[in-house]
Parts: structure tokens; C-alpha cells; sequence
């Protein structure tokens, strides 16, 4: 229960951060955040409709499609952000803290990317492309604000066009960016690193490894002073569950021998779930 609290209110600061920099930073100058929200500024910019409406409308049909392919919690998490920045926004007021727009789109971008890199850090997401990118990293190996980037091009481009103004359409996919580079910063889950463990407690070891779902493979080795044979545990995981294996290492066996190299790819079977 105090697990799920505590991830309610990291979403709902994250949707804080995200409508601080819609509000404050990207709308009063008519900048984008790309993705769903882009969408909804645009339909915003262009007609009477209100952006906080437009994107809680626009973010529905990708809730439902995550909801049977992402899982309830997943998406029960990104709708509380989706939903917290929508009232958020109602009630944040459109006043630019920045007069120039270089500078609007940086920051905006940067609190953008803290909201949604939070958000996912804690298993929900801020909705809108940010489903839609973590659809694709189920099945492919990529990074997540890497894919939203592209998938934002489309909405830079049609701002261009229907604005008139590509100065604004250049801020945004600055903005757009830096969020995405945010995010990846502090949601590091497509990461990986590879751990190789000499232990004199392999059975012990393995037995807290295995707790999770994971693969580790037991491999024979030998000192080459010693002649000692030792076990030695192989295993793939991401950046974000090492600092855990790290405290099961240490509190099983103190002594073991631990070697940590970052992964550049994965083939074969790895769960990404």
C-alpha cells in the first residue's frame, strides 16, 4: 500500500513538472512538446478549443490500446499523470517566465523530460507517444526518448507548415530534444550491463539472483595462480536494476569477485518485461 502511495505521488509530481513546462514555458510562446501534447497545442493554437481538454482527449484511445498491451498498472499509473497534468494545467496560468524563446524552449523541454523520466521511473509514463515508445522498446531494443524524438517529427513538421513560422518549429524540436535526452538520463532501463561473479556461495547466490526473473549462466573457472575452482555467474541485466544486484552481491557474499561492463547489444532471448 506505502509502495503504491508513493508511486501516485511521483506521477503526480511529474505531471506537475510536465504542466509547469507547458504552461510557463512552451505555450505563451506557441512552442511545441511534440508528441500527443503537440498535437493538442496545435488544435489549441488554431481554434477555440482548450490544450488541457484537447490532450486528455487525445491521450484516451492510447490509453485503451496500452491498456491490453503495456498492462493495467502501466497504464492505471499514466493515466493519473495524464489526468494530473490535464487539471494542472487548468490551473497553472499561461504567464511565460522567460521572455525569449531559445530559452523557453530549453527549460520547457528540460521539465518535460524530468516529468515523463520520473514518471517512468516508478513503472507509469506521462501518456500519449510515451505509450506509444514503450510498445515499440517491448519488442525492440531501444532507447525510449530516442524513438519519441522520431516519432515528433511528424508534429515539428506540421507546425512548420500550418504556423508559418519555422524559428518556432526549430525551439520545439529543440525542446523536443532535450526532453528526450532527459528522459533517457533519468530513465535508464534500456541500458544494459553485464555482470560476471566469481563467489565460493554459488548456490546462495543464485538463490537471491533467481528471486526475479533473470538469466545467469554458471560458468567453471580456475585461478591461474592458485589452481582453486571457483564458479563464475554470468548475467545481463539493465542499469537501472544494478544498484539491487549490487546489495545482493554484497550481502551474500562479501568476498565475491565482481566484474561490471557495459552491454553495446543483446541478441537472443532477454527479458525486457
Amino acid at each position: 500500500m506505502f509502495k503504491k502511495i508513493r508511486n501516485s505521488v511521483v506521477i503526480l509530481i511529474g505531471a506537475a513538472f510536465i504542466a509547469s513546462g507547458f504552461n510557463l514555458f512552451l505555450v505563451p510562446h506557441h512552442l511545441l512538446s511534440g508528441g500527443v501534447s503537440g498535437l493538442a497545442m496545435l488544435t489549441g493554437y488554431f481554434s477555440p478549443l482548450s490544450i488541457s481538454v484537447m490532450y486528455l482527449a487525445y491521450n484516451i484511445p492510447i490509453l485503451i490500446a496500452g491498456w491490453f498491451l503495456l498492462g493495467k498498472k502501466f497504464v492505471g499509473l499514466s493515466m493519473l499523470s495524464v489526468a494530473g497534468v490535464t487539471w494542472l494545467m487548468e490551473l497553472l496560468p499561461e504567464k511565460p517566465l522567460a521572455s525569449d524563446v531559445l530559452l523557453s524552449a530549453v527549460f520547457g523541454g528540460v521539465l518535460v523530460g524530468i516529468g515523463s523520466g520520473i514518471s517512468f521511473r516508478v513503472g507509469g509514463s506521462s501518456g500519449g507517444f510515451d505509450i506509444l515508445g514503450s510498445i515499440v522498446t517491448r519488442f525492440r531494443d531501444f532507447p525510449v526518448g530516442s524513438i519519441l524524438v522520431g516519432l515528433n517529427a511528424a508534429v515539428i513538421l506540421a507546425m512548420g507548415y500550418l504556423e508559418g513560422n519555422w524559428n518556432l518549429a526549430l525551439a520545439s524540436m529543440v525542446s523536443i530534444y532535450l526532453a528526450g535526452k532527459v528522459l533517457d538520463f533519468i530513465y535508464i532501463n534500456h541500458t544494459k550491463v553485464t555482470l560476471f561473479i566469481i563467489t565460493d556461495k554459488t548456490e546462495e547466490l543464485l538463490e537471491q539472483l533467481l528471486c526475479r526473473p533473470r538469466g545467469v549462466t554458471k560458468i567453471k573457472t580456475e585461478g591461474a595462480f592458485s589452481h582453486k575452482e571457483k564458479d563464475m555467474l554470468m548475467t545481463v541485466t539493465t542499469r537501472y536494476e544494478l544498484a539491487e544486484l549490487r546489495e545482493i552481491i554484497k550481502r551474500t557474499d562479501p568476498g565475491a569477485f565482481v566484474n561490471i561492463v557495459e552491454t553495446v547489444g543483446v541478441m537472443g532471448s532477454f527479458r525486457r518485461r
